[in-house]
Parts: structure tokens; C-alpha cells; sequence
């Protein structure tokens, strides 16, 4: 008898089975209820799911019925790598919307992912890159687009930001996305943008780094505009950020092109490392108002996928040395990563999550609280 308050479990019953019946031995749902709680805690390939459940079947019957006891690791790997991609993002997105609070002004940030090692050079099989929504108010990944090339984020991002709910949000892209169908969708969908520039937009590029380089000198005469200072001192590292915003948009080009485009902004990272001294500087259009905070807070948030997504992926789960490849498997395991991570940031103890990992491992009544997301 499933839980009826597992959230979880609820929205990815919807989930087709591709197997024909008369050859399914394991219901679908027990091999995802064991596939996300393996990999909750701790197993990363297909023997280690199998070997976990065979030391957690009891354990597992509580949600699910698993009437013929743990399927193989070739039953996992066969099953898993044919379900359909986009169908279990509808089903995570679901799950996703049922889970997330809606915050007024949250930062949304879209941003790329290859998982190293998912690539097949025998069968041509280029790397996954994944681009994902990372909600930062919520600290949940809200969705996700597979796509084979870094290049081909362009006609990702679009697809996955059809997806979400964007009313009310800012969302921010780096230059890789900074299109203008990109930004009047996002308008066209409710939302803010907050956009990248780097040499994919030379002449408009140039434009705002010219305009910010010629108002600093003349220190900003005659040129309304806002501004914040944010200062970090932590382990010998001194870091200092700062941000101009303005609506002065007269010496740009061609402006009239992107949609509700009402600011420009100036970003510049001063970091102090022992005698080492580098300056960044990176330029960015906006739909928001000249508001200085508002903006560092979307241009903070941004770099924080790469902390709080990335990283975690990588360090956390080893996304980058994870082998698993065939058919649909790599993406659909990337989506049950981001499961995981979103049940342990639901998770509201001050752990990492590398110890929440590690502590999902060891306790079944804590595994439980997590899947049950309580």
C-alpha cells in the first residue's frame, strides 16, 4: 500500500512503462522508489542500487510492494535507460510545482551542465549537457532540458523555460542565452530577465561596457544611475563586488529589438588573494527597474547555481565520473540527481549535504523522512 501523502511517489506514477505487460516481473514505480532511494544514499551505478536493496527490502515494502523482491542490475539499467526524457521532466516539473513555495521576486537561474564521462565514442554518443532552473528563494532545481552540445543550449533553454512558471520571477542567463526570443519569452511568460553580454552581442556588448567605462571616469556626471558594494573577508580572501544599474539607455543600439528592455547593468569583482589582485567585469541587460540591490541580488544568485547545483553534483553525487550511459539513462539519472537534491534541500537540519548523504545511508528513519519529504 503506497503512502498517500508521498508526494514523490503521487506525481511519478504517471510515468509510462515502456516494457510490454506480460514481460514485467517489477512494477515501474519499485524501480524508481529504489533507483532515487540508492542514490539517496550513496549508490551510483546499477549493482550498488541492486546491492542496496537487497540489504533495504524490508525497508523499501513499506512504499512500494516490490511483490517479486529487487530487480537485477540489468533489469534497472534496461528499464531505466528507456523511459521517455521528457516525460519524467513533466512528471519532476509536477512534483516540482506541488512542493515549491511561490516567493514574489525570486531569482531563477538557467544555466549548463556536462556530465564528463556520460559520453560513447563507439556508438558516437556525445556527452550530456543538461540545462537546468535552479529556484533561489526555494533552493529546488525546477526543471531540466538535455541536450548533446554546450552549443545547442540556445534551443534548450527556450523549451525548459516553456515548462516553468515564471510570473512574478527574475530569471537570469548567462551570455550563452542572451537572445531576444529568449527575452521576450520570458516577458511574454511574466517574468524579468536578467541577461549576460559577452562578445555573442559584440555591438550591444560594446556598447554598455563603453557607456559604464565613460560614466566611471567622469564619476557618473550628469548620469542617473544606482549603486551597491558588497564586501567578502573570509580565509585569507578578500573579495569586493560592485554594481551600477541605470535606465539610461540613449547611446545603445538598437534597443527597441528586446522586449520591456528597461536597464543596463556593471558588474565589477576586485579580488584580493595574499599580493594577487584580479578585477572582473561583466556587463548585463535587464527588463528590471534601476534598482541596485535587486540587481546584485539576481547577479549573486546566478553564480550560486554554480555552489549550490553544480558542485554539489559533482563533489556530492560524482556526477562528472558516473559511467552510466546507454539509451535514455543519463538523462533520466541526471533527473533523479535532481531529486535527490531537492529532497535533502527540503531536508531543514544545518548538515551538508554530503553528510545528509552519508546520514541517508545509515538511517532508515531518516531516508524515510526524506522520501515522504517531511
Amino acid at each position: 500500500m503506497l503512502p498517500t501523502d508521498c508526494s514523490l511517489i503521487k506525481h511519478f506514477s504517471n510515468v509510462t512503462d515502456p516494457r510490454i505487460e506480460r514481460k514485467k516481473l517489477h512494477q515501474l514505480m519499485d524501480i524508481i522508489v529504489l533507483t532515487v532511494c540508492a542514490s539517496l544514499s550513496g549508490a551510483e551505478g546499477w549493482e550498488a542500487i541492486e546491492e542496496f536493496g537487497h540489504n533495504k527490502l524490508d525497508w523499501l515494502r513499506q512504499f512500494v510492494p516490490l511483490k517479486n523482491g529487487i530487480p537485477s542490475h540489468d533489469c534497472l539499467a534496461y528499464v531505466i535507460s528507456r523511459l521517455s526524457p521528457k516525460e519524467f521532466q513533466r512528471c519532476f516539473i509536477d512534483w516540482v510545482n506541488a512542493i515549491r513555495e511561490v516567493i514574489p521576486d525570486e531569482v531563477i537561474a538557467i544555466d549548463g551542465k556536462t556530465a564528463r564521462r556520460s559520453h560513447d565514442r563507439k556508438r558516437g554518443q556525445n556527452p550530456l549537457h543538461m540545462v537546468s532552473a535552479w529556484g533561489c528563494a526555494n533552493g529546488l532545481v525546477l526543471g531540466q532540458e538535455a541536450t548533446e552540445e554546450k552549443s545547442n543550449e540556445i534551443t534548450a533553454i527556450p523549451k525548459l523555460l516553456a515548462l516553468l512558471e515564471l510570473k512574478g520571477c527574475i530569471v537570469t542567463i548567462d551570455a550563452m542565452g542572451c537572445q531576444r526570443t529568449i527575452a521576450e519569452q520570458i516577458v511574454d511568460q511574466g517574468g524579468d530577465y536578467c541577461l549576460g553580454l559577452k562578445g555573442n552581442q559584440g555591438e550591444l556588448h560594446e556598447a554598455v561596457e563603453d557607456f559604464f567605462n565613460t560614466a566611471k571616469q567622469a564619476n557618473f556626471n550628469h548620469v542617473e544611475y544606482a549603486y551597491h558594494e558588497e564586501i567578502d573577508n573570509d580565509h585569507g580572501r578578500l573579495e569586493i563586488r560592485r554594481y551600477w544599474i541605470t535606465e539610461e539607455l540613449c547611446t545603445l543600439p538598437k534597443t527597441e529589438l528586446w522586449k520591456e528592455l528597461r536597464s543596463i547593468g556593471f558588474v565589477e569583482r576586485e579580488c584580493h588573494i595574499g599580493d594577487k589582485v584580479t578585477i572582473e567585469q561583466r556587463c548585463f541587460i535587464n527588463s528590471i527597474k534601476a534598482d541596485a540591490q535587486l540587481f546584485a541580488r539576481a547577479v549573486r544568485h546566478h553564480w550560486g547555481i554554480e555552489n549550490q547545483l553544480h558542485w554539489r553534483l559533482d563533489v556530492v553525487f560524482r556526477e562528472d565520473d558516473n559511467r552510466i550511459r546507454k539509451g535514455n539513462a543519463a538523462a533520466i539519472m541526471t533527473t533523479i540527481r535532481h531529486i535527490c537534491v531537492n529532497l535533502f534541500q527540503q531536508e531543514e537540519s544545518k548538515l551538508s549535504m554530503k553528510k545528509k548523504r552519508l546520514k541517508a545511508a545509515w538511517n532508515d528513519r531518516y531516508r524515510a523522512k526524506l522520501l515522504l519529504g517531511k
